[in-house]
C-alpha cells in the first residue's frame, strides 16, 4: 500500500488533506517544525505520525506530498529526488483526487473557511461528504458523493482545480507580495471561472464578481434585489440571525443561523444556492444551518470572569471590519477591544491606512509585533508605524498582557493569521 509522507504536514491545507487520506484507509505520516500549531491537534487525535524535519525521514517506498510553502531545495525534498521518489505538490495532488467526486470549491479573498465549513456541515447531514477546510479540519470517505474544499487564490494555486461547482465569496486586493493590483486578482478569478464544469455561485453584491464571465451559469446571491438568491428582513437575535430567503423573487421561507453579521448571512446564502442548484430539500438544509458550530479560529469564544475573549483569523482589513461588526451585533453596548497582530510586512505596508481605519472601529486597540513571513523582507515596516495612525492604540508585548485586565465587562478580540494566540494564552495564564 502507498505510504504518503507530507512535507509540512501542519499546514492549513496539508493537515486536512492528510486526514482525508487517513480516513480513506491510506498510511499517512508527515514532518514539520517542532513549534505547536492548532492544525496538528486533529492529526494527533487520529494517531497520524508527525516527525521533526529531517532528511532521514525520507525512505524508499514513500510518495511525497510537498507543501506549497517549501521550495525544491528543502532537505527532505532533495533527499526524495536522490531516491527517485514521486513528489507531488499539494494543490496538484488535490486536483487529481477531486476528479472522483462531485467537487465544490469555495474561493474568494474572504470568507472561504467559514463558508467551506458550513457547506460541509450541511451536506454531510444529507449525503456522504468528504471535506477539506482551511482551519486544519479534514474528513475523507471513499464512498462520498460530494467533496467540499477550500480553494486558495494565492499564487493562482486554485487554477489546478476543475470543480463541478464553485462558490465565489468576493474579490478583493490581497497578497500584495504576489498580485500587482485588484485587476491582477480579478484576472486569476476570471481564469478560475472558466474551469468550473457545472455552475458558479457568486456574491452579486460584490462589484468585481458581477464582471465574471463563464461558460457555465453564474447564480448570484446577496442582499440586492438583482440576486437570484436573496436575503431580506435580516434581524439579529440574542442567539443568532434570521432572514427571509427569496429565490427568483419568490419567498421560500425564514432561515436562522447561529452567527452574527452580514458576512455570515452571505456565507449561508452561498451554501443555500448550491443546495438549491443540486435540488436538495431546503427544509432539511434549514435544520442543519441551525446546528453549525463554526470553524476553528473564526470568532471562537471563551468567557473569563466579566470578559469575553474571541479568537479570530482576521488578517485583512475587510475581515477585521466583519469581525468587529459581528461582535457589535452579538454584544451591543459592550466595550470592544481589538488585539491585532499583522501577518506580513508587505500587507501591513500596502494597506497601512486601511488597517488603521478598520481597527479604529473598535473602542480600544492593542497591536502586537508583525508576525512576518519567510517569503518577504521586513524593510522599514514596524508595528509602531501602524500604531501612530490609530489615536487610541498602543503596542502590546507577550509579557505585558496584564494591562488587558482593566477592560472589565468587555469583549477582547484577538485577531491575526500568525501566532496571536500566544498573547491570549499569556493573558489567560494570569
Amino acid at each position: 500500500m502507498t505510504i504518503y509522507h507530507f512535507v509540512g504536514i501542519k499546514g492549513s491545507g496539508m493537515s486536512p488533506l492528510a486526514q482525508v487520506l487517513f480516513d480513506m484507509g491510506y498510511q499517512v505520516q508527515g514532518s514539520d517544525v517542532e513549534k505547536h500549531f492548532f492544525t496538528q491537534v486533529p492529526l494527533e487525535l487520529k494517531g497520524i505520525k508527525i516527525l521533526p524535519f529531517d532528511e532521514k525521514n525520507i525512505q524508499p517506498g514513500l510518495t511525497v506530498i510537498a507543501g506549497n510553502a517549501f521550495k525544491d531545495d528543502h532537505p527532505e525534498l532533495v533527499r526524495a529526488v536522490e531516491l527517485g521518489l514521486p513528489i507531488i505538490r499539494y494543490h496538484v495532488f488535490l486536483g487529481e483526487l477531486l476528479k472522483k467526486y462531485t467537487s465544490i470549491a469555495i474561493t474568494g479573498t474572504h470568507g472561504k473557511t467559514s463558508t467551506t465549513g458550513l457547506l460541509a456541515h450541511v451536506l454531510k447531514g444529507i449525503h456522504p461528504t468528504s471535506y477539506l477546510i482551511g482551519d486544519g479540519t479534514g474528513f475523507g470517505d471513499a464512498e462520498s458523493q460530494y467533496f467540499v474544499f477550500e480553494s486558495c487564490e494565492y499564487r493562482r494555486h486554485f487554477l489546478e482545480y476543475y470543480p463541478d461547482y464553485c462558490i465565489m465569496t468576493n474579490i478583493d486586493f490581497d497578497h500584495p507580495d504576489y498580485y500587482r493590483d485588484l485587476e491582477d486578482v480579478f484576472d486569476a478569478f476570471q481564469q478560475m471561472s472558466l474551469q468550473v464544469k457545472k455552475g458558479i455561485v457568486a456574491c452579486g453584491d460584490d462589484s468585481q464578481l458581477l464582471k465574471i464571465h463563464s461558460d457555465v451559469t453564474v447564480t448570484y446571491y446577496g442582499f440586492g434585489s438583482h440576486n437570484e438568491i436573496q436575503a431580506k428582513n435580516v434581524i439579529s437575535h440574542r442567539s443568532g440571525t434570521s432572514f427571509d430567503l427569496l429565490v427568483k423573487n419568490e419567498l421560500v421561507g425564514n432561515f436562522v443561523i447561529p452567527t452574527f453579521g452580514d458576512h455570515n448571512v452571505l456565507n449561508a446564502l452561498g451554501v443555500l444556492a448550491v443546495c438549491y442548484l443540486e435540488g436538495l430539500d431546503l427544509e432539511i438544509v434549514k435544520k442543519h444551518l441551525l446546528t453549525f458550530k463554526g470553524v476553528k479560529r473564526r470568532f471562537s469564544e471563551k468567557v473569563h470572569g466579566s470578559q469575553i475573549l474571541i479568537d479570530d483569523y482576521a488578517h485583512h482589513q475587510t475581515e477585521i471590519l466583519a469581525t468587529i461588526d459581528s461582535a457589535r451585533k452579538k454584544y451591543p453596548g459592550k466595550e470592544l477591544v481589538a488585539i491585532f497582530q499583522p501577518h506580513t510586512f508587505t500587507r501591513t505596508s500596502k494597506f497601512l491606512n486601511e488597517f488603521a481605519e478598520a481597527l479604529s472601529k473598535a473602542d480600544k486597540v492593542y497591536l502586537c509585533d508583525i508576525f512576518g513571513s519567510a517569503r518577504e523582507s521586513k524593510g522599514d515596516m514596524t508595528i509602531e508605524v501602524l500604531c501612530e495612525k490609530i489615536e487610541y492604540a498602543e503596542v502590546l508585548s507577550e509579557a505585558g498582557t496584564e494591562k488587558l485586565k482593566v477592560h472589565e465587562n468587555s469583549v477582547l478580540i484577538f485577531m491575526g493569521a500568525g501566532d496571536v494566540q500566544k498573547f491570549q494564552a499569556a493573558y489567560e495564564k494570569l
